[in-house]
């Protein structure tokens, strides 16, 4: 470690003593020199410039006309001759043609020679012991203090970047981040060094901080006999901070009242010898301007807080306590230095390690104030750390809007730690609430306007309660993990589920309508939620199931993050059978989104019990005809379609819209919403004229009943194009695709995903009529503005780019299209898992490539053939089993070629024992193409 650097002092050697000869201020009387701008012994002439004083003291007698005799108080100035000198109080001059003498004055400073005239200073006396002053306690550094170097630096560098003033320093943070001990150690490094005069203040209250200073200046003599008028002796304190060249540091700890404390900050000095410290909670304006700094401190790095911990436990002999779960913990602890000064001591004393603490503090059980007592406050901090976190509350809730800080902080304790948007603020959800749970004994019933709301927040902020940034609109409000926890733990019982509801209101009404506008904001709504449910346990599900549990679950789907999906719909189907029982709507809404999710993650069998389950809940319950008794009966059709059932999902699709016919009508959404899944299931069955039949009259229905530019009517004309284009009537296809796209655009905008998947499916248009360059263009420019839009992991993104591999693998563009196409199978089976569709397609594809490119070699670079075989093996023969249908045609090619290299080598044993192996895989060679229009193209 580095030493720290020396205090900032700057002595004077030329300073004039203290007129009381001890710690007294310096002689003030007017001087014929300012103070501050001392000169050297000159001589002056009438005509010329000053020249240096002669430096032999006889010079300095010399013969002259007239002699100068000083003794006395006062000082003497001296003009050309004698008529025009200038003399201190209580001078006489004596005139006569030879001699003038001058007495009743004393000089303690320079000697004067100018003209004719000598002034001559008897030799000064010694000057007095300058005893260092010291005025109130500084704390002791902290066991195990840690000494956050970057954070000193950072001060540090401040300090240097004014040092022609003094340099107000106010550490600005929440309560338990070591600001107090950030300061002591300042202190006490001062004192090391020698500095003249060191004063403590506890500044909590501005009497306080006059008292302290009133003492100051009793004991550098500035304070009134008697000490009765406290004020002005603070008053003339800090007049003498302001003149005095002595060196000085005033730390002001733990300053609350800035309003109060306005009159009494130090003014800047002289010179650089000088220097105040603050610490405060605040973050208001009135920390800043006057020459003061604000220095945000935060909580100990990772690193710093575990040094700290373990250099506590090893000083205390119980080293053996740093266990492997010391790196969790510390982060349980929010890095906070008093959470885990009080956390050590509580190990030290109980002989408990890293990891048993953690079990028991991140037990909901346990209270903070069991965890991390008051009796574990080893160190001195003074306080217990819910009150330390949570001591400005009472002064905060007293400032205007007054009323609403400790309802305002409630709430957004139950709420993400790593931030929520400002905008739940300004929802009517919060605004009810606080209006409803405004401290008691406020006066104010009026309504708590947005505007009110805000200022709340703004309050908290200043008070270091939490932090309020504008920069980070999404997570704009932030609140330290531990002061979320102290909150919660100091809410009422009976408030409770008032506050973790007005939460998960506030939630749902600014969840944005078009997830894709604002990803980002979704993706921290969905993490707000997660963090609501968890803390409120079962108060959502009472006294009915709250929809924000809903919302956040199927933004999961929207959001291709099916495996997230997979687990938060398990963990919630489950609660909702605990809570509702198995026959409620809301568990068999829990339990059709858990079969979405296994469906869009390509678990099909698993999406299929569920929704047989599910179909027969539904019919026992609701009956045959209730419309969620059909909607469950078309889910299981798609899933049946999927897993290659098409036979079956025609018979339920077909019976669904029999049904829908007869009980909603011809003309219901629902109606041609199922005669539009049965279009696609027979396209996918092959039965393209019925599919394309069918699929001109749900444009035709959609187009008279909803109007050509609604959603559901864009996406069956995006369907028939689909249509059309397996049927070979390409021309068609583009053309309407094209209208597709123009609609998308005109209406949803150019980034809505349908805008995205009409421009892939043109692509796909384009590529089966040979105009791969364009293909390639417009599929690039999707690539970018998926991920871009939806994320580099999202399945569509995954998709353009296998579909821009395959564009290249057409124009000749091999060993990209190869190399990409690896690189998707890769990131497919590790977001989307290995036995999904599209990873399996993906994979038969990429070695359906590599076999194809290997016999491109032959016969003359047999090695390069034989790599390619090799890999095209490694690719797909490890998961035969998963899909023999797909699988076993690309490893049956891959095995054909590999016999085909040792035929060319002149291996024809083994290359008949590498035909045997293809002929037991199976014998058909997969299409490259599989689902190069599928993949972006049917929507139902």
């Amino acid at each position: 470690m580095t030493p720290p650097p020396p205090w900032p002092w700057h002595r004077k050697s030329h300073e004039p003593a203290d007129a009381s000869g001890t710690d007294g201020p310096p002689d003030t009387t007017d001087h014929a020199h300012p103070a501050g701008n001392p000169r050297e012994p000159a001589t002056q002439t009438e005509d010329g410039p000053a020249t240096p004083a002669p430096t032999d003291p006889d010079n300095a007698r010399t013969s002259s006309s007239v002699r100068v005799e000083v003794s006395g108080e006062g000082a003497v100035a001296a003009g050309r001759d004698i008529s025009h000198s200038a003399l201190g109080a209580n001078s006489r001059v004596e005139h006569t043609e030879v001699t003038n003498r001058i007495e009743g004055s004393s000089v303690r400073g320079d000697v004067y020679q100018a003209g004719n005239l000598t002034v001559n200073l008897p030799p000064a006396p010694p000057e007095p012991d300058r005893r260092p002053v010291r005025v109130g306690t500084v704390p002791p550094l902290a066991t195990a203090f840690q000494p956050r170097e970057q954070l000193r630096e950072r001060i540090d560098r401040a300090r240097e970047r004014n040092a022609t003033v003094v340099l107000t320093q106010v550490l600005s943070g929440g309560g338990g981040v070591g600001k107090s001990q950030l300061a002591a150690h300042y202190a006490h490094r001062a004192h090391a060094e020698g500095v003249d005069l060191l004063v403590w203040v506890n500044a909590a209250e501005t009497s306080q901080i006059v008292s302290a200073y009133a003492e100051a200046a009793r004991a550098v003599g500035e304070g009134a006999v008697g000490g009765q008028d406290a004020e002005s002796d603070a008053a003339a304190f800090l007049k003498w901070l302001a003149v005095t060249r002595r060196s000085w540091l005033v730390v002001l700890d733990d300053l609350t009242d800035l309003e109060g404390a306005g009159p009494w900050w130090p003014r800047p000095s002289a010179g650089t010898n000088g220097r105040v410290l603050a610490t405060t909670r605040r973050r208001d304006a009135l920390v800043t301007g006057g020459g003061r700094a604000r220095v945000d401190i935060g909580t100990y790095a990772q690193d710093e807080a575990l040094g700290y911990l373990e250099e506590r436990l090893t000083e205390a002999a119980v080293g053996h306590l740093l266990d492997g779960g010391a790196d969790e913990l510390v982060e349980a602890l929010g890095l906070l230095p008093l959470a885990l000064a009080h956390a050590a001591a509580y190990m030290i004393n109980e002989e408990v390690g890293c990891a048993s603490y953690l079990g028991r503090f991140t037990d909901r059980a346990s209270r903070l104030e069991r965890l991390l007592p008051p009796d574990a406050d080893t160190d001195s901090y003074g306080r217990q750390v819910t009150a330390s976190l949570l001591l400005a509350l009472d002064a905060a809730g007293r400032r205007e809007p007054v009323g609403l800080a400790t309802p305002a902080i409630r709430l957004a304790a139950h709420l993400d730690p790593a931030g929520h948007p400002e905008q739940l603020w300004t929802s009517s959800a919060v605004t009810d609430y606080l209006t409803t749970h405004r401290t008691p004994g406020t006066s104010d019933p009026a309504q708590v306007t947005a505007g009110q709301a805000r200022a709340a927040l703004r309050l908290l902020h200043h008070y270091g309660l939490l932090t309020h940034d504008t920069r980070d609109t999404d997570r704009a409000v932030r609140l330290h993990a531990l002061t979320a926890r102290a909150a919660r733990e100091t809410t009422p019982v009976t408030d409770t589920h008032a506050t973790v509801r007005a939460a998960a209101d506030a939630l749902r009404a600014v969840w944005p309508e078009h997830e894709h506008t604002a990803p980002d904001l979704t993706t921290v709504l969905r993490a707000n939620t997660d963090t609501l449910a968890d803390l409120a346990g079962d108060l959502l599900w009472q006294p009915e199931v709250h929809s924000a549990l809903f919302t956040a679950g199927t933004s999961l789907l929207r959001a291709g993050l099916f495996h997230t999906a997979v687990a938060y719909w398990q963990h919630l189907t489950a609660d909702a059978e605990r809570l509702l029982g198995d026959d409620h709507p809301g568990t068999l809404t829990a339990r059709g989104n858990l079969a979405s999710s296994y469906w869009h993650a390509g678990r099909t069998d698993e999406a299929i019990a569920i929704e047989e389950r599910a179909l027969a809940d539904r019919r026992r319950i609701l009956g045959d005809n209730h419309p969620d008794t059909l909607t469950a009966r078309a889910n299981l059709a798609s899933s049946y379609a999927q897993s290659g059932r098409t036979d079956e999902a025609i018979v339920l699709e077909e019976r669904v819209l029999t049904d829908r016919r007869r009980i909603l009508g011809d003309n219901h959404p629902d109606t041609l919403l199922a005669r539009g899944n049965l279009a696609s299931s027979y396209a996918r069955a092959g039965r393209t004229g019925e599919a394309i039949a069918l699929g001109e009259r749900v444009l035709a229905d959609r187009e008279r009943i909803l109007g050509d530019n609604h959603p559901d009517t864009l996406v069956t004309r995006s369907n028939l194009a689909s249509s059309y284009w397996h049927a070979g009537r390409t021309d068609e296809a583009i053309v309407l695709g094209k209208r597709v796209l123009a609609d998308c655009e005109r209406i949803l905008g150019d980034d809505h995903p349908d805008t995205l998947l009409a421009w892939a499916n043109i692509a796909s248009s384009y590529a089966q009529t040979g105009r791969s360059d364009e293909a390639i263009v417009i599929e690039e420019r999707v690539l970018t503005d998926r991920e871009r839009i939806l994320g580099a992991n999202h399945p569509d993104t995954l998709t353009s780019r296998t579909n821009l591999a395959v564009s290249y693998w057409q124009v000749g563009r091999t060993d990209e299209a190869v190399d990409l196409l690896r690189s998707v199978v890769e990131d497919q089976a590790r977001f989307l898992g290995p036995v999904h569709p599209d990873t399996v397609i993906s994979r038969a594809g990429l070695a359906t490539m590599l076999t194809r490119r290997g016999r491109a070699l032959l016969p003359g670079d047999t090695a390069g053939a034989w790599r390619d075989a090799a890999e095209a093996v490694r690719a797909v023969g490890p998961h035969l089993s998963d899909d023999p249908a797909v699988y076993g045609p690309a490893l049956a090619a891959a095995y054909g070629l590999a016999a085909s290299v040792l035929d060319a080598d002149g291996q024809p044993e083994a290359a008949a024992d590498f035909r045997s192996r293809a002929l037991q895989a199976v014998a058909t060679e997969p299409p490259l193409r599989p689902d190069h229009d599928d993949a972006d193209g049917s929507q139902s």
